[in-house]
C-alpha cells in the first residue's frame, strides 16, 4: 500500500536536492528512504521522472509515493490539554515538560498525539496525517524535556502551508532558557553546522562538514545575569534538531540541567563548598533542561491573519529563577 503526497516548492533562492528537500516535510522518512523511492521512479517534478540529485526551483510541483508500514496501534488517550487557541484549521498547544510530541518505538501512549487524537475525536474532527497516522496533526516538535508553544494542524493543506512557514524561515519562535554562567557577548548569533553526532546516533554536534552539517542560527540575548547562571532569550532562524541545546554547549554555556548536552556539570564557575551545594540543590528541583519555547508567531495560513501566541515560563523554571534572585540578594 502506497500514500501519495504532493509539495510545491516555495520561491527559495537557494540550490537544494530533491532527496535533501523531501525529509524536511515528509517526517518519518529518511534521504535515504527518499532515494530509493525516486530509484523506483515514483516521485516525479512537474510529471517527469527525476533523479535524486535534481535541483528544484520554485513552484515545481513534486508527486510522491511512498510505502505506507504497517500500523501500529496508537490509541486517543484522555490526557489533559493546555489549548491556547483554536479554529476549524489549526490548535496552539502549551505543551508540558515530560511529554513526548508523537509515538516511537517502545513509547506509543501517554504522547502528545495520543492526546489530540483523544481531543478530535471527542468533537468528531479530523487532524491531518500528511506525516503519517503516528504523527497526526505535528507540524513541529519539541524535545520531551522542552516545554511551551507548538502549533497542530488539522487538514492537509493547512499542514502543507504551515510547514512551508517553518521551512521559509517566516515563523516567530522565542524560547528562554537558564544557562550555566554568562557569555561575554550579552546579545549575539550562534551559526555553524550541525549535524548527527558520529560517536552517539541520538545525540547532534558542531560539525564543519558541508556534506553532513546543517546551517544553524541562533541569536541570543541575555535577559538577567545571576551568581550562577544567566537567563537568556533565544530567537531561532532555523529549526534543527537540538539547536539551541547544542550550540548553547558548543560555546560553553549549555542549557542548566541538559543532561545530553553537559548542562547537569557545572560551567563558567569557580566552585566552593558554598556554591557546590547550591548547584546540588538547584539540580535537585530542575529535572530537565531549563529550556521553554515561549513564543510563537505566523500568519495563518488560511486566513491570513497575523498571530502570536505567548506562554509565561512554568513553575519549575519560575521557582529556580526565584532561588537564583533570593540567594542574590542576601
Amino acid at each position: 500500500m502506497e500514500k501519495t503526497y504532493k509539495l510545491t516548492v516555495p520561491e527559495i533562492k537557494e540550490k537544494i536536492r530533491i532527496d535533501k528537500y523531501i525529509p524536511m516535510f515528509i517526517q518519518n522518512t529518511s534521504r535515504n528512504k527518499v532515494q530509493k523511492v525516486i530509484n523506483m521512479g515514483n516521485v516525479t517534478v512537474n510529471g517527469d521522472i527525476v533523479k535524486s540529485n535534481y535541483i528544484l526551483k520554485p513552484y515545481d510541483e513534486i508527486d510522491i509515493e511512498l510505502p505506507v508500514p504497517d500500523k501500529q496501534e496508537i490509541l486517543p488517550e484522555d490526557i489533559p490539554l493546555d489549548i491556547v487557541y483554536e479554529d476549524q484549521y489549526l490548535m496552539v498547544i502549551n505543551k508540558p515538560a515530560g511529554m513526548v510530541v508523537h509515538p516511537a518505538y517502545k513509547n506509543y501512549s501517554g504522547t502528545l498525539v495520543n492526546a489530540i487524537m483523544y481531543y478530535a475525536s471527542k468533537k468528531n474532527e479530523s487532524l491531518s496525517d500528511l506525516n503519517g497516522f503516528e504523527r497526526a496533526g505535528i507540524v513541529h516538535r519539541l524535545d520531551k524535556d522542552t516545554s511551551g508553544i507548538l502549533v497542530i494542524a488539522k487538514d492537509e493543506v493547512t499542514h502543507r502551508k504551515l510547514a512551508e512557514l517553518f521551512y521559509t524561515h517566516n515563523i516567530e519562535r522565542e524560547y528562554q532558557a537558564l544557562i550555566w554562567g554568562s557569555p561575554k557577548k550579552k546579545s549575539g548569533r550562534i551559526e555553524n553546522r550541525i549535524s548527527r553526532d558520529l560517536k552517539d546516533r541520538k545525540k547532534m554536534a558542531v560539525t564543519e562538514d558541508e556534506e553532513r552539517g546543517k546551517i544553524a542560527i541562533t541569536d541570543y540575548e541575555i535577559i538577567e545575569e545571576f551568581e550562577i547562571l544567566s537567563l537568556v532569550k533565544l530567537n531561532l532562524k532555523t529549526g534543527r534538531t537540538h539547536q539551541i541545546r547544542v550550540h548553547l554547549s558548543h560555546i560553553g554555556h549549555p542549557v542548566f540541567g541538559d543532561e545530553t548536552y553537559g548542562g547537569r556539570k557545572p560551567h563558567c564557575i569557580e566552585l566552593t563548598s558554598n556554591i557546590r551545594a547550591r548547584i546540588n540543590n538547584m539540580l535537585r528541583q530542575m529535572k530537565r533542561q531549563a529550556l521553554h519555547a515561549k513564543v510563537l508567531g505566523f500568519v495563518h495560513p488560511i486566513t491570513k491573519e497575523k498571530m502570536r501566541f505567548e506562554s509565561p515560563l512554568p513553575e519549575d523554571i519560575m521557582n529556580l529563577i526565584g532561588y537564583l534572585s533570593k540567594k542574590d540578594n542576601t
